[in-house]
């Protein structure tokens, strides 16, 4: 990955030190044709700062992948830093079963966990981390938009791009983590960055196109960093759990460990015009090595017409497939993966139903542990932060909104339109649910 930009301003001048180094394959066509203006062109692009202003609110064929950077601020919003459930304890979580003590389900479930502990390098090992930092790549794509059934009776639906087939929006990330509430991530995909951290007292994100806002709720860690690059808080998240069964994943017979939100913690997420219904995790452990292969969730939230006592009902499930561990200072980390993200609406009537498709595959570059230097200053939240307190305002204003880039029109384009699109951020709303799991605001903020 590119950690260096040439100096525009000055010939003569030292080189850029990027906040997030760029992948390769952003440079690989032009390395082919032996040309490199190109590729130095893109990379200035990356860091420019986007150009902000008003604008109105996106159509509904907009959204359905209708411009590039409507569906990067939908990627961004959904996939780039979602939260998982519940907070954690940096503090270890005592396992050691009692079969007297609790049920067959949960005993099992801290067995596994314990199984799980000694495969990626054991307590002690893991005791020894006070920090980590993670370097890495990611590829996103919408890949698919369904609308519920037309007057025809059939399904209408939009293909997007497939990753397989090399298409997508590259980017890369940089995470640094002191504890599971000390942590902040940055983004940045095709020249859009999104920031999300936590300072132990609040969880906050900041885009290109809406100020910086809170989390609703204790602060949460990020899922990215349970996808296999901290093992602790992957042992500390399920010490609670049940196991409910077996499945096979990838020709590996695993346990399933389930794990729901408490009620307490779904209220503190939910305000006068959003409640969280529910949230539920999922982790699939190797029966042969012990360790996660497969981290799932999903929630279920309802919206509120302002006016009304009728709602609109989200539901968001993300299957992550976690893969490639390799032994670092002691401690497996899991270098790749894919997560798949679905995103459906239940409208008033079938024909407002709709199911947006989204994927990203992920790799490592570079993992550190015990960071010297990281000190809380490196996790302190914008100085322009708006917290989660609105008017009522304010809240009808951004449900409008919401309403507005959300509600399904009767017909849909044919086919993907992406128009071309220099690498900058317009600040059209995100026509999504913004998955940054503080949901407690509609459109700008609707938190899981």
């Amino acid at each position: 990955m590119r950690k260096l930009c040439p100096n525009y301003d000055f010939e003569d001048g030292l080189d850029t030190v990027l906040e997030v180094p760029i992948p390769d394959e952003e440079f690989a066509e032009s390395g082919k044709n032996g040309k490199n203006a190109g590729a130095w062109h893109n990379m200035k692009a990356w860091i420019k700062p986007p150009q902000m202003g008003k604008s109105s609110p996106p159509s509904f064929e907009a959204a359905a992948y209708g411009g590039k950077n409507t569906e990067i601020q939908l990627l961004l919003g959904v996939v780039g830093a979602p939260l998982i459930p519940l907070p954690l304890k940096s503090d270890h979580v005592s396992l050691k079963p009692n079969i007297r003590d609790h049920p067959i389900e949960a005993s099992m479930a801290k067995y596994i966990i314990e199984q799980y502990l000694g495969a990626v390098g054991g307590e002690r090992a893991l005791n020894s981390i006070d920090s980590l930092c993670a370097v890495g790549k990611v590829r996103m794509a919408a890949s698919e938009f369904s609308a519920g059934e037309g007057e025809s009776g059939g399904n209408k639906a939009v293909k997007g791009k497939n990753l397989k087939n090399g298409g997508g929006e590259m980017g890369g990330f940089v995470l640094w983590q002191k504890r599971p509430e000390l942590w902040c991530l940055e983004l940045v995909l095709s020249g859009c960055k999104i920031s999300a951290g936590s300072d132990g007292k609040v969880a906050w994100r900041q885009t290109p196109w809406h100020h910086s806002h809170a989390s609703r709720g204790p602060p949460r860690p990020l899922r990215r960093s349970l996808q296999g690059l901290d093992p602790q808080a992957t042992a500390n998240l399920f010490s609670n759990s049940v196991c409910i069964g077996e499945k096979e994943v990838n020709n590996e017979d695993c346990f399933i460990l389930k794990l729901e939100a408490d009620p307490w913690a779904l209220k503190a997420r939910s305000s006068s015009n959003v409640e969280i219904i529910r949230h539920t995790v999922w982790g699939y452990f190797s029966q042969r090595t012990g360790l996660l292969v497969q981290l799932d969730d999903s929630h279920m939230l309802g919206i509120k017409h302002p006016g009304s006592n009728d709602s609109v009902i989200w539901e968001t499930t993300m299957e992550s497939f976690i893969q490639d561990y390799k032994d670092v200072d002691g401690i497996n980390i899991a270098h790749k993966g894919q997560t798949l993200v679905s995103l459906f609406r239940f409208g008033e009537c079938p024909e407002k139903h709709s199911r947006t498709r989204m994927e990203e595959v992920w790799e490592i570059e570079e993992m550190d542990f015990n960071i010297k230097g990281l000190s809380m200053d490196c996790f302190l939240p914008p100085g322009d932060l708006k917290k989660d307190e609105e008017d009522e305002h304010d809240s009808k204003k951004e449900t409008e909104d919401h309403k507005n880039s959300l509600l399904c029109r009767n017909e849909l384009k044919s086919q993907f339109i992406i128009r071309p699109a220099p690498f900058k951020v317009n600040p059209a709303k995100v026509v999504a649910v913004d998955m940054d799991d503080s949901l407690g605001r509609v459109n700008e903020n609707v938190s899981f």
